[in-house]
């Protein structure tokens, strides 16, 4: 891959669901651009396995850890000083924060926890671009049962349901910068550079604010 290529977006955000791949797409464009990356250290969160065992118990302290570290980690690689040296490419956007614990908290923690998330968002720069990698629950099970991790072993079907309609609301309220959500269905970019391929070519186009469907099986 040619390396000296610029990030046509200085600052991309790949999204998903759980299992999307959304990671390692970050790593090939990385490879292709050699942007800055900025990955999310969810492995370091200590109540995520107590989570998905019991997760009423567990709800608020995984999501509030996962808040401060996002926060600590986000501000130290989007300081202004770093905005211009490279492009930064990151598998997450801080306002998942907020999606995921809407979804995962009772009534008045999510109301505490709201106010704490308006503040620290208050600041951070916004995407030039985010990619949602949408896929099947059927297929993001799959792909959940070949990496192993113990502790998500205890992801439910209905679970990844309600993440995947979390995103989808969220990007359906209006957006002051573009979102695509792209459909992969089963498709491996990860083996398949002509599905690569597809995903890079939506990097060449020009996103105004707001949502765009692209859906890489009819192009397959």
């Amino acid at each position: 891959m040619n390396q000296t290529e610029k990030l046509p977006y200085p600052y991309l955000v790949i999204e998903g669901n759980i299992g999307s791949g959304k990671t390692t797409l970050c790593h090939q464009f990385q490879e292709k651009y050699g942007a800055r990356l900025i990955l999310e250290q969810f492995s370091d969160n200590p109540f995520l396995p107590l989570f998905y065992e019991n997760p009423e118990r567990h709800a608020f302290s995984v999501e509030l850890f996962f808040m401060t570290e996002r926060h600590r980690q986000l501000q130290e690689e989007l300081i202004p000083g770093n905005l211009f040296d490279p492009c930064i490419i990151s598998d997450y956007v801080f306002t998942k924060t907020l999606l995921f614990a809407r979804n995962n908290l009772q009534a008045e923690e999510y109301r505490l926890f709201q106010r704490l998330f308006q503040v620290l968002n208050a600041h951070f720069r916004k995407p030039d671009l985010l990619i949602y990698l949408h896929r099947p629950i059927e297929v993001l099970l799959s792909q959940i049962a070949k990496r192993g991790r113990t502790y998500e072993r205890e992801i439910r079907q209905d679970y990844l349901l309600e993440i995947q309609q979390a995103y989808i609301d969220f990007f359906r309220v209006g957006l002051d910068y573009p979102v695509v959500v792209a459909g992969l269905g089963s498709l491996d970019f990860e083996r398949n550079s002509a599905v690569f391929d597809q995903l890079d070519s939506l990097l060449h186009e020009h996103f105004t604010p707001g949502l765009h469907y692209r859906d890489l099986l009819l192009q397959a």
